[in-house]
């Protein structure tokens, strides 16, 4: 672990790519630049991607995930993921998106003009599609993504970490700690015995400022995520972006997570089954401001 740590910190920056800017990110920089906060805490609704059309995520088995049937589309348009993003937009009022593109994540093929044409419905979009290296980032920054998600399953090393962070900038990079049942989900030669406290104190020493807890076994269970993990891990860490997915079901399920000090809940089943709707997101931010940490 500690060697890898090193290394992270000596990755040597990469060159950025010559070109038009990417898209501006006007509110990914609150905490250094408090006067720009958000006004309350963030509801990321999500959609996974998979041969190009939107499938509902079970216990991180991704061979079962089924094509999304949403009350948001009325049940109809099932699996298109165009009406859906555009009703996570406009009907329930949600600036931003996380985009999982399952078929770069298992080594085939970015779903590039997919990815482009949900990045210009208006949202924000998070995408994750597999980044281990500045040039699939810059990619997806290109294609129109706001931030891109480097997740632990598909890392390579914490040196293409700080690669990333380094070539795009900090505030373009989410660290996704992928975990299943509570274990890091990692490739080998990554930290494979370190704790998920190790490997959060790792992402940030490679430049991370934003960081995701996923457990992909939680995904579609309801059973809402480890309170105590992100505990410690806002309390060790008391001034990363910290956001968290996985089986969070419920308004209460969102309220102890915004009270334990999280910035941002990702959503996915609870909306499309019609437990969570705009009333209710519009009632938890009106609750839960956001401070300027």
């Amino acid at each position: 672990m500690p060697r890898d740590r090193v290394a992270a910190r000596r990755a040597p920056p990469a060159p950025r790519p010559r070109g038009p800017p990417p898209p501006a990110c006007p509110w990914c920089s609150h905490r250094r630049y408090p006067s720009r906060g958000l006004p309350s805490l963030r509801v990321i609704p999500v959609l996974d991607l998979r041969a190009g059309r939107a499938v509902l995520a079970r216990g991180g088995r991704r061979e079962s995930y089924a094509a999304v049937r949403s009350v948001l589309t009325g049940g109809g348009g099932e699996g298109d993921p165009v009406p859906l993003a555009r009703a996570f937009h406009e009907d329930l009022g949600c600036d931003e998106c996380y985009v999982a593109d399952l078929d770069a994540i298992a080594g085939a093929r970015v779903q590039g003009a997919l990815l482009g044409r949900l990045a210009g419905l208006g949202a924000a979009l998070w995408i994750d599609a597999a980044v281990t290296d500045p040039a699939r980032a810059w990619g997806l920054i290109r294609l129109g993504a706001a931030r891109v998600v480097v997740g632990l399953e598909t890392l390579s090393s914490l040196r293409s970490l700080a690669a990333v962070v380094e070539a795009t900038g900090p505030e373009r990079v989410v660290f996704s700690l992928d975990l299943r049942d509570g274990a890091p989900v990692v490739r080998s030669g990554v930290a494979a015995r370190a704790t998920p406290l190790d490997l959060a104190r790792a992402a940030l020493d490679a430049g991370v400022t934003s960081l995701l807890v996923l457990d992909v076994a939680r995904v579609g269970s309801g059973r809402g995520v480890d309170d105590r993990l992100v505990s410690a891990l806002r309390a060790a860490h008391p001034g990363v972006q910290l956001f968290a997915g996985g089986g969070i079901a419920s308004v209460p399920d969102i309220e102890r997570l915004a009270d334990l000090g999280l910035d941002g809940v990702l959503l996915a089943t609870a909306l499309h089954d019609g437990r969570l709707g705009r009333a209710d997101l519009e009632a938890v931010r009106r609750r839960h401001p956001r401070d300027s940490r």
